[in-house]
C-alpha cells in the first residue's frame, strides 16, 4: 500500500475521510489537500485508472486493521487428529468411556481417528473389528461424520470422524 510520496501516478482519483469522492486530481494538488486536512494520501486501488486514493490517518488506519486481524485469529480454531485406540473384543464400560472421550474430542471441533488393533490372530476375526467400528459410528452419530469408511491398513482397522458443524462450515 503506498502512501504519500510513494504514488507515483500523475492524476488521481480522490476520496475524502467521509466516503464521498472528490473528483480527480493531480497528484500534487491531492497531496497539498491531503496536507491542509493534517491526513495522510494512501492509494486504496492501483490498478485502477487512473489510481483510486483516499484521504485517512494511516497510522489510526494500520491500527485498527492489525486489531481486526487479531480478532480474527482470535475466532478461528486449529483442529487437530485426535486419536482413539481399542481392541475388537473391548468391554462395554470401556467402550463407553472411550466413546465418551471421543464425543468432548469432537464437542471441541477435533477430528477423531478410531483405530481399532488387532493382536496374533484376531486378525482372522476382523468382522468383529468392523462391528465394534461401527457400533462407535452409531453412538456418535449425532456429533460426527465419517470422512471415509474404515480402511485397513496392516493390523489396524481406522476411521476418520469429523465434527458435523464443521463439515457444513
Amino acid at each position: 500500500m503506498k502512501i504519500n510520496k510513494q504514488i507515483r501516478a500523475s492524476q488521481v482519483r480522490l476520496i475524502d475521510d467521509t466516503g464521498a469522492q472528490l473528483g480527480i486530481f493531480a497528484i500534487g494538488k491531492a497531496l497539498q489537500l491531503a496536507e491542509e486536512k493534517g491526513l495522510d494520501l494512501v492509494e486504496i486501488s492501483g490498478q485502477a485508472t487512473p489510481p483510486v486514493c483516499k484521504l485517512i490517518d494511516y497510522g489510526k488506519f494500520r491500527y485498527q486493521q492489525t486489531k481486526k486481524e487479531k480478532e480474527n485469529k482470535k475466532a478461528q480454531h486449529q483442529s487437530k487428529l485426535k486419536e482413539i485406540k481399542m481392541k475388537p473384543n473391548i468391554d462395554d464400560h470401556d467402550f463407553m468411556v472411550k466413546v465418551k472421550r471421543a464425543r468432548d474430542f469432537i464437542s471441541k471441533g477435533d477430528k477423531v481417528r478410531v483405530t481399532c488393533f488387532f493382536r496374533g490372530r484376531e486378525i482372522v476375526h476382523s468382522e468383529l473389528g468392523r462391528r465394534v467400528i461401527n457400533r462407535f459410528c452409531e453412538q456418535l452419530e449425532d456429533v460426527a461424520s465419517k470422512e471415509f469408511d474404515p480402511k485397513m491398513m496392516g493390523k489396524t482397522l481406522s476411521l476418520v470422524l469429523a465434527p458435523v458443524g464443521k463439515k457444513k462450515n
